[in-house]
């Protein structure tokens, strides 16, 4: 028997565990709002898309470090999972201090998402740290992607295809991801800016 679960030949209804109901169903109402396939989850969340699958089937009863997964994939509690959606708390606190969030840092380049990760499928935020004469530099991204920076600190230089601006402290430019792109700094002092991806 996997240590994920425990599978069960019980009906589903009336004749299932009230508690294995309620999270089967928050478990494929989670995943379709948030827009994720079976495999996106499995990955996000570390259980195995067949688990999951089974889970959402009313097939399989969880563990409880299962559970943990799963809830902490969605951003949300174990309680706030099996839980009706109105007990909701209406905060989600994405913490500064959390290692988890880094998603490079180097000598050159500190990129740190502000967004929960379940989020990012739909709309990504970062905070990004530039060291002077560095650059960022992406290929293109899905088409249709977009992207928002706003300069706090510093001042950058961004290029989208062939086309390249100048920004300042307080300046923001919107333009194409889904063509080569960069992101530098050519000043002589730490860039910090904001940046918000979004996807069509």
């Amino acid at each position: 028997m996997s240590n994920e679960f425990n599978t069960s030949k019980h009906k589903r209804g009336n004749e299932s565990d009230p508690a294995s109901q309620v999270l089967c169903e928050r478990v494929a109402q989670l995943r379709k709002r948030h827009d994720l396939t079976l495999d996106q989850l499995a990955t996000v969340s570390g259980v195995s898309r067949s688990m999951l699958s089974q889970i959402e089937r009313g097939q399989a009863n969880p563990t409880l470090a299962v559970t943990y997964r799963i809830a902490q994939a969605f951003g949300i509690t174990i309680g706030e999972l099996v839980d009706q959606p109105w007990s909701f708390s209406s905060i989600e606190v994405v913490h500064g201090e959390d290692q988890n969030n880094l998603y490079r840092s180097d000598d050159e380049c500190q990129i740190r998402t502000l967004s929960p990760l379940h989020m990012e499928k739909n709309i990504e935020f970062y905070e990004i740290r530039v060291a002077p004469n560095a650059r960022l530099t992406s290929a293109p991204h899905y088409q249709g992607t977009k992207e928002l920076l706003t300069v706090t600190k510093g001042e950058a230089s961004v290029r989208s295809g062939e086309s390249i601006c100048k920004l300042k402290q307080g300046d923001s430019a919107h333009y194409r991801a889904d063509l080569d792109h960069v992101i530098e700094n050519p000043g002589k002092k730490e860039l910090v800016c904001y940046l918000i991806v979004t996807n069509q």
